[in-house]
């Protein structure tokens, strides 16, 4: 990774390592400006890595009118897609009828039918949801996923794991991703052109010199300090960005964010086949059931109030108890906690707009610019589907203060290994099982899935697993394990098991230790070799 020179002065100091604060440094970084980001931790170490792991439109946002970012969110869908077709791919949700589902009777779709059609007493009726995705397949211009229809339950494979009252249901398009992989591939790309990546580094305080920033930072790891100025500063701190304005950059501000804690669990494989499900609850919520790291399901998310540090966010017992409940409504084998067999939560910085519950709480993103000096833009909410057309505008939100910059340029750009047509996976991984016989197709595909056409620089020149290095268990190897400390800034074993990829899942305890000493002794090396150059 590059070490920042603090005598140098950047064009922006981008605070926060999450989703959009490296769209921002990548789309700045690629238009001509210098940038600089800092992450207190890891990159995506906390809400960006603890998504439900979907591009999608939002198809529960229609209830609240919120048309606007659904649309937004439609379009970047194929838009994302062609860029990083290897950590992204089309998915087919099964979403099951029957005539007793419910809406939430808060939303403004709920109270209009209420009125029109006292009869249903919130009843979501089969019209209804048809017309909604309609305007779902139609609002942003498909043209690369399949729309809508409907499929029998007693005839489809889709309908064997389901209770039997489940005889219709509607199958609708969106997309995966690999939330945290997405964020470090970002980060690589905007270092590529030139931006600098600092992780594990917290910005202790932050003040307005004249026409600059002056940013002290202090490295979380050895506790050292550093200096840097910047024309602007971006807080896109996530789930501390009020923190941020409050006790860093210590400006007066009326703006805030809404903690919104989405727990998530993973329980051991509860159906056969790669489609996902879309269930709707009798107290109006939603949650997806989604085939998750080939031998699991994964299951969120929640929506609840979180009033502590973000950082200590987790999937409370009571929340587990629901998500295992309202699964069991459709399941025909009830979900338990004795199926769970990891959890996971993420706080949601939602804009404060007032709204009476963390449910009705725009899931729509505000970026508020102050000029009160050198510039200040706070980032508040953020979807991933939009982080793209979120950085972009946040750019030009400040271009007039960087005269002459290069236009908008992402749309469509691959990122690291997103280098092939979205219809090319099948063939990177037949050629990877045909040029490296030692990989079995379940290793190909993993491989193939996190780093796409880089795969191969990762195996290089190898004829057997053996010349990949020490085996650390997952099929993790030696190789691996250095590119991803070399080119995706991992220092410890959590950063490569839980976030650059999950196989942490299949991995014992000691075998995770294992590889997190084997980390920390190549990083002594280094130093040592730095000090000694």
């Amino acid at each position: 990774m590059t070490s920042a020179d603090s005598t140098d002065t950047s064009d922006i100091f981008v605070i926060g390592g999450g989703i959009n604060g490296v769209a921002i440094a990548r789309d700045a970084q690629g238009r001509g400006l210098s940038v600089r980001l800092a992450e207190m931790s890891d990159l995506a170490s906390a809400t960006s890595s603890a998504s439900t792991k979907l591009f999608h439109g939002g198809l529960r946002y229609l209830e609240f009118f919120e048309v606007n970012l659904v649309r937004h969110s439609l379009e970047e869908r194929e838009t994302l897609l062609k860029a990083m077709p290897h950590i992204s791919w089309p998915m087919r949700f099964v979403l099951p009828f029957h005539k007793d589902m419910r809406f939430d009777t808060s939303t403004p779709a709920s109270r209009v039918v209420s009125t029109i059609m006292p009869w249903l007493k919130g009843r979501r009726p089969a019209w209804m949801i048809r017309f909604g995705l309609f305007l779902y397949d139609h609002l942003g211009g498909r043209e690369i996923l399949p729309g809508t229809k409907t499929l029998d339950l007693t005839s489809d494979p889709a309908g064997a794991p389901l209770n039997d009252k489940f005889r219709k249901a509607f199958e609708y398009s969106d997309c995966w991703v690999e939330d945290s992989r997405l964020v470090a591939l970002t980060a690589r790309d905007a270092e590529a052109r030139g931006a600098q990546i600092l992780t594990r580094t917290k910005v202790v305080s932050a003040e307005r010199d004249g026409d600059h920033w002056v940013i002290e930072t202090e490295n979380t790891e050895d506790k050292s300090r550093q200096t840097y100025r910047a024309k602007m500063l971006v807080n896109a701190g996530g789930p501390w960005v009020e923190d941020v304005i409050r006790n860093a950059i210590r400006l007066n501000s009326s703006e805030g964010i809404r903690l919104v804690r989405g727990s998530h669990i993973v329980t051991k494989k509860l159906f056969d086949h790669e489609k996902c499900y879309f269930f709707q609850g009798t107290d109006g919520r939603i949650i997806f059931a989604i085939p998750y790291e080939t031998d699991f399901t994964l299951i969120g998310t929640t929506d609840k109030e979180h009033t502590d540090d973000p950082s200590t966010a987790h999937a409370t017992e009571e929340e587990q108890d629901y998500l295992c409940a309202f699964a069991s409504q459709y399941f025909k084998k009830p979900v338990t906690r004795d199926d769970i067999v990891w959890t996971y939560s993420g706080v949601r910085p939602l804009y404060d707009d007032g709204a009476k519950s963390a449910t009705a709480a725009t899931r729509d993103y505000v970026l508020s610019l102050d000029e009160d000096g050198p510039p200040v833009l706070n980032i508040f909410g953020g979807k991933i589907t939009t982080h793209r057309k979120l950085a972009e505008q946040s750019v030009e939100k400040f271009l007039h203060h960087f005269p002459g910059t290069k236009g908008a340029w992402t749309a469509g750009v691959p990122l690291p290994g997103g280098d092939f047509p979205v219809s090319g996976v099948a063939d990177l991984i037949a050629g990877l099982e045909r040029d490296y016989s030692f990989l079995d197709t379940r290793w190909a595909r993993r491989l193939v899935r996190a780093y796409g056409t880089e795969a191969r620089d990762i195996l290089g020149g190898a004829t057997s697993a053996e010349d990949l290095g020490q085996a650390f268990g997952g099929t993790l190897t030696e190789a691996e394990v250095r590119w991803l400390m070399a080119r995706e800034y991992a220092l410890h074993a959590a950063d490569i098991l839980w976030r650059r990829s999950k196989l942490g899942l299949r991995m014992t305890a000691g075998e995770i230790a294992a590889l997190d000493d084997w980390m920390q002794a190549e990083r002594s090396k280094t130093r040592v070799t730095a000090a000694a150059g």
